[in-house]
């Protein structure tokens, strides 16, 4: 359907309102914002808002496909009306050369059923080697999944990288705070106590200081720590477990996470910080790991999955009344896609039109066997949610009834408009 001219009509968010409007679309793109318009008409019920764009997941493809692969990881994105995915870098094989990064697109390419880009990692020495297309990159200052933590990042290496003039996304936990601070951990109170917030404060203020054009601080988990993050072309991004689940909370290894779920009265606080728009962005830092992975707290792998509830779990909150739906949008969609350049988020004329469409009235609790991620075992399990009905892609609905209804469309964002 993609090349043939449709008019989507219904009650868009528009201009921080829900608006009557009708959509001209051709080839994929808005072409035209109408009142009233003749002709064939594709109506959508509820609320219409653009589709999501999430900065920020491990699909784990390839080299880990027993935890997630590109199919998976991207259907379960397009459940959660998210049509669009950058995938990070910290694969087993980091993808931090030309090499690794091309046979990463080779690997994912035709098997996306939601348009994605990829990160670079950088790690201090390697930016000539970094490959060109690579549509953000990813420092971890402090050890995670697959990484080591960069003891320091030094004039001449900022230099390096500014100069291929990509957002910069840090892991924002200081290596040596986390150093100081390593114990063992068996609860989450302990993890929570072995990566503590100081860490995270540490990593802020150091990245403050880089002369970058565009810093994103990932999923920073105590809103307190947003203080340190100064100046110009610096933003942060929160996530939906930082801001509903604490190290409280009966979770057991599913809760076990880089940063660490927080003491109850941190997580509420990041909650109404989140809530009163001083978080720039919302992403899911969806990283799946198998159920041996978890088994044992101690030595269980850090990562919760949320590719497919962060937006379900946010449309639930406005239902509820907690959540502003002009915060919701900015956080979940517009900012994501101005930030790191993708031509959506918007209902604007040449902006491609993705969109997903929601009936509030359809909250229910969630039941984690019904998602698609190949481990679905997640800490929000029994929570709240209300998710689309429909999700379209460039003009072409992709789920319907919520159900998948389009093939592995998806196209790399480096091919769009080629």
């Amino acid at each position: 359907m993609e090349n043939e001219d449709v008019t989507l009509s219904g009650k868009f968010y528009y201009e921080g309102s829900y608006q009557d409007l009708n959509l001209v679309i051709t080839e994929g793109k808005i072409q035209g914002i109408r009142k009233f318009v003749k002709g064939r008409k594709v109506e959508l019920e509820g609320a219409i808002f653009p589709a999501g764009t999430d900065t920020h997941v491990h699909f784990r493809d390839p080299g880990e496909t027993q935890k997630e692969d590109f199919s998976s990881g991207t259907m379960s994105a397009a459940y959660g009306g998210t049509t669009t995915v950058l995938d990070m870098p910290n694969n087993i094989i980091p993808i931090d050369n030309y090499q690794a990064y091309e046979r990463k697109l080779e690997t994912v390419r035709g098997r996306s059923f939601v348009d994605f880009g990829l990160y670079s990692m950088f790690n201090g020495t390697n930016a000539g080697i970094i490959h060109p297309d690579s549509w953000a990159l990813k420092i971890f200052m402090g050890g995670s999944t697959n990484t080591t933590g960069m003891d320091r990042l030094d004039e001449k290496a900022i230099n390096s990288i500014s100069e291929l003039k990509k957002p910069v996304v840090f892991h924002a936990e200081d290596q040596h705070c986390l150093d100081l601070s390593g114990r063992e951990t068996f609860t989450l109170r302990d993890h929570n106590f072995s990566r503590p917030s100081q860490c995270e404060a540490t990593a802020l203020m150091n990245l403050s200081k880089l002369n970058l054009g565009k810093k994103i601080a990932a999923h920073v988990s105590d809103s307190s720590n947003l203080k340190f993050l100064t100046g110009n072309g610096t933003f942060a991004e929160i996530t939906p477990h930082h801001m509903m689940l604490n190290d409280e909370m009966d979770l057991g290894s599913y809760g076990k996470v880089n940063p660490p779920l927080r003491e109850p009265s941190v997580q509420r606080a990041s909650l109404e910080a989140y809530l009163s728009g001083k978080y720039s962005i919302v992403s899911s830092d969806h990283a799946p790991h198998t159920p041996e992975e978890k088994e044992e707290f101690e030595y269980a792998k850090s990562g919760i999955i949320g590719v497919e509830t962060r937006i379900p779990i946010l449309l639930a909150l406005i239902s509820k009344k907690i959540l502003s739906p002009d915060v919701f949008y900015r956080t979940a969609i517009l900012n994501p896609a101005r930030l790191f350049n993708i031509n959506k988020g918007e209902i604007k004329e040449g902006m491609y039109a993705d969109f997903f469409n929601v009936r509030f009235s359809s909250m229910h609790r969630l039941d984690q066997s019904r998602l698609h991620s190949k481990n679905w075992e997640t800490p929000f399990n029994g929570m709240d949610v209300v998710f689309p009905e429909n999700v379209m892609l460039r003009g072409d609905l992709i789920v319907e009834n919520r159900e998948i209804v389009y093939g592995r469309t998806g196209k790399y964002l480096n091919d769009l408009d080629k």
